[in-house]
């Protein structure tokens, strides 16, 4: 098997995008692409463009990178050069976004701008990320209604009534199953046919009422046996962790390819005779894999590329047109708190880590920030600062230019920052209990709040004293009792909360983020 070097198109991102594909048609026609001139009659040659992990349909970083509109222009190129072209989404596609946080017609999105977009693209197939859960199960009963593409999943299950059972997509041809596996017939011009299968997987890191999951490995090795003697080659296509898909690898020696998700950056990386490609999240980078299988040897041969999606590239605008409808609808909301979403407010490098997996269990560099903004967000600013990581829901880094639009996008949600004067007592059972819940949304975010093994918790380096009174700035959400539950205005060790006037940053904590961010050094040019 065959894989050329990923940083080829790093090289001819300059490159227009017709002359891009060109060269990726010719890099693979010598023994992999189906043109007449060089194709053998012993093989079928077709393409698979990967997506995974992509929570917005504009591009970002001031325009610079990704943009769905941009990979539709993509995958039309590349069907003009082979029409047995097939787009897939490894998962985590519905959520989170910021856009799926608004209201619309007082129902909040949830993921519905990103099926209609999808929808135009003619995806083909997709499974199930961990957060495709995140929206609710109505919400994500409503996207699974409104798919035109096909989903699948081989462990994961609705728990209803009457227990265990799979996802129905409802629409106006009736009632149909999400089955486990799926099989494509790709047909080439001499009439031959061969059948792929594909099965799929998806983590179980975010538990919720309405789901059931099923062990990874084993669900997904017994459905690639389930496939294995009715199609030519069986494709993984997965939303595990790196570890999980290794795993799965090795259970299943003669899988050549797996199509994967979870981990938001590009990667290929080799496990035994088997592949694993994931790309960059939010579409700063597919992969087009080049597939070509013999007839009369059944010998599969593929070659990957990772390729960026950059400004470069231009968009497709039959798509363009859907995300900016959108984006017309983002933008007059987030008007309405500050008046330039696209200002460049701050450059992070090192970039900041706004991951699930960080915020939820260790002090983040993102978490600095925008927790010492809370503190400061007041005319009289706070000692310290404490957020749950769960509010943090971008579940990405943020490198180089950051704009008031990619703080909404930390926090879509946004809400007051609250001044609150509690007791040492009370200070120290927060903090606890926000450590005891590493891992979880309920983990706490800090600002001049640090842990000794001698003193126990101090600020400014100073332990904390139990009889002593301490000025907190915080959510609102967390003075409501969510995540904490004793943590709430009527607890005894509250003394005063105090409600940030509308002239203070501290009304919007999205503000008061942006605001810091501008003082903290100038920006980057």
């Amino acid at each position: 098997m065959r894989y050329s070097n990923r940083t080829i198109f790093k090289k001819m991102g300059y490159l227009p995008i017709f002359v891009s594909i060109l060269l990726l048609v010719l890099q693979s026609c010598g023994t992999q692409q189906s043109l007449p001139v060089t194709e053998s009659s012993d093989e079928i040659s077709f393409k698979f463009i990967q997506l995974n992990d992509v929570y917005e349909i504009a591009p970002l970083g001031g325009g610079l990178y990704g943009g769905l509109a941009r990979v539709a222009h993509i995958r039309d190129s590349v069907v003009n050069v082979n029409p047995n072209t097939y787009m897939f989404m490894a998962g985590d596609f519905l959520n989170p976004s910021l856009l799926g946080t608004l209201k619309v017609d007082g129902e909040r999105v949830n993921g519905k701008h990103m099926v209609e977009v999808m929808n135009a693209m003619n995806f083909d197939l997709v499974t199930f990320g961990n957060h495709e859960f995140d929206v609710g199960e109505k919400a994500l009963q409503n996207r699974l209604n409104e798919s035109n593409f096909i989903w699948t999943s081989a462990n994961v299950k609705q728990i209803t009534s009457k227990g265990k059972e799979v996802f129905m997509v409802k629409n106006d041809i009736g009632n149909i199953p999400i089955k486990e596996t799926y099989i494509l017939t790709i047909e080439d011009k001499e009439g031959d046919r061969v059948k792929v299968g594909f099965f799929s997987v998806t983590t179980p890191t975010n538990p919720v009422e309405f789901v059931a999951y099923g062990d990874v490995i084993l669900e997904g090795v017994r459905a690639y046996n389930e496939l294995i003697d009715k199609v030519d080659f069986v494709v993984g296509f997965t939303h595990l962790s790196l570890e999980e898909d290794k795993a799965l690898a090795n259970k299943l020696p003669d899988l050549q390819l797996i199509m994967g998700g979870h981990e938001h950056y590009g990667m290929l990386v080799p496990v035994n005779n088997t592949i694993i490609a994931k790309a960059d999240a939010n579409a700063k980078t597919i992969y087009i894999h080049t597939l070509t299988y013999n007839k009369k040897t059944k010998n599969l041969k593929i070659d990957s590329h990772l390729m960026p999606v950059d400004d470069k590239i231009s968009s497709s605008p039959k798509v363009k047109a859907l995300v900016d409808k959108w984006n017309d609808i983002l933008d007059k909301n987030i008007k309405e708190v500050i008046s330039d979403p696209n200002e460049i407010v701050f450059h992070a490098k090192p970039p900041l880590d706004g991951t699930d997996s960080a915020n939820r269990g260790i002090q983040t560099n993102l978490g600095d920030i925008f927790t010492a903004a809370m503190a400061t967000s007041f005319n009289i600013p706070a000692q310290a600062a404490i957020v749950n990581g769960g509010s943090f829901r971008l579940d990405d880094m943020l490198d180089g230019d950051i704009s008031s639009l990619d703080v909404f996008r930390v926090l879509p949600f946004g809400g007051k920052v609250v001044k609150v004067k509690l007791k040492g007592s009370l200070l120290i059972e927060v903090l606890e209990y926000g450590k005891s819940k590493s891992g979880t949304g309920a983990y706490l975010q800090r600002h001049n709040i640090k842990e000794s093994d001698i003193a126990g918790w101090m600020i400014n380096s100073k332990p904390i004293r139990i009889n002593d009174e301490y000025t907190i700035a915080m959510s609102d959400f967390l003075m409501k009792g969510y995540d904490i539950p004793f943590l709430k205005a009527d607890n005894p060790g509250i003394i005063e909360v105090y409600e940030p006037i509308p002239s203070e940053a501290a009304f919007d904590v999205r503000k008061a983020v942006i605001n810091y961010m501008k003082s903290l050094k100038p920006i980057k040019k």
